[in-house]
């Protein structure tokens, strides 16, 4: 388990993350979203013990990680894809680890092929290596020591849609197998297509979290009519709003049966009443964090 609690960082006079709280729970995938600069590295930074907080906490299962022994058996970390030694090959760097973790040396291999990467891919160098293939490495280095928790900042970066696919069943099938996952992920359908909860953080703080389903039902409901600006008038007259839909509808932060009496009192022919649940997590986070003004230098 993974728990944040009123996590906060300064520099200076700017707070790049303020009051954070959050718990990530074993068997789930978190995605922790937000715009660029919006404070996520900075948070993952603080919980893996690479950058102090100026007040707060972050324990994974109940300990800050700086006083876990032999931490890479217990937490495993991807932050940097191009932090690894370009001048060693995929298995040189997995079986350096392994002998620093005190696992066995075949697990080096085990782990390589875990992630897609055959024995040509492993004797080559780092140096050598695409975006993607750093990625795997990355994600091998992290499952390497048999952890049970994965803390991972844009594993997908560089990922074709195969490369994609298969992150997202590798992560789904960790947490189904009881491990915890926390995701951060700009690839917005992805994350909704593995996530569990949803933490979506704006300008250094967090204006949602919760559980996915509650969260993008909240998003609203889709309607679309026959005669658009009869549906926008009885929508007015029962004081719901919305906002427009691709396809030609609106989005209404209301139920499906407000809005379907709306209709039906006013004789208005419905074409489409769902929920936003198609691209709703992209709409949510949208919503939830426009007009952030961010200094990504900072953060």
């Amino acid at each position: 388990m993974i728990t944040v609690e009123h996590l906060s960082k300064r520099y200076g006079s700017h707070p790049a993350v303020d009051d954070v709280s959050f718990t990530c729970e074993p068997g789930t995938v978190t995605g922790f979203l937000g715009p660029n600069g919006a404070g996520k590295s900075t948070t993952m930074r603080m919980i893996c013990g690479l950058t102090p907080p100026t007040s707060g906490t972050a324990t994974v299962d109940g300990r800050p990680y700086r006083q876990l022994g032999n931490p890479g058996r217990r937490i495993g970390v991807l932050l940097d894809a191009s932090a690894q030694h370009s001048g060693r090959t995929g298995r040189e760097v997995l079986t350096l680890a392994a002998l620093t973790m005190g696992v066995d040396r075949r697990r080096a291999g085990e782990s390589l092929e875990r992630v897609g990467l055959n024995r040509t891919a492993a004797r080559r160098r780092v140096k050598a290596y695409s975006l993607g293939m750093r990625q795997r490495l990355g994600l091998a280095y992290a499952l390497l020591g048999d952890p049970a928790v994965l803390i991972l900042d844009e594993p997908a970066n560089g990922l074709d849609p195969e490369g994609i696919f298969w992150m997202r069943g590798l992560l789904r099938d960790f947490a189904d197998r009881g491990g915890t996952v926390l995701l951060s992920s700009h690839l917005l359908r992805e994350v909704e297509a593995v996530a569990d909860r949803l933490v979506v953080i704006g300008a250094g703080r967090v204006v949602a979290q919760g559980d996915k389903a509650e969260l993008l039902a909240a998003s609203g409901t889709v309607v679309k009519a026959l005669d658009m600006p009869a549906l926008e008038a009885a929508l007015r007259r029962h004081g719901l709003t919305g906002t427009a839909a691709a396809g030609g509808g609106v989005v209404v932060q209301a139920g499906a049966e407000a809005i379907g009496r709306a209709a039906a009192e006013a004789g208005v022919v419905l074409l489409e009443l769902r929920p936003a649940d198609s691209g709703g997590l992209e709409q949510m986070f949208l919503s939830l964090t426009a007009g952030d003004s961010v200094q990504e230098a900072v953060r």
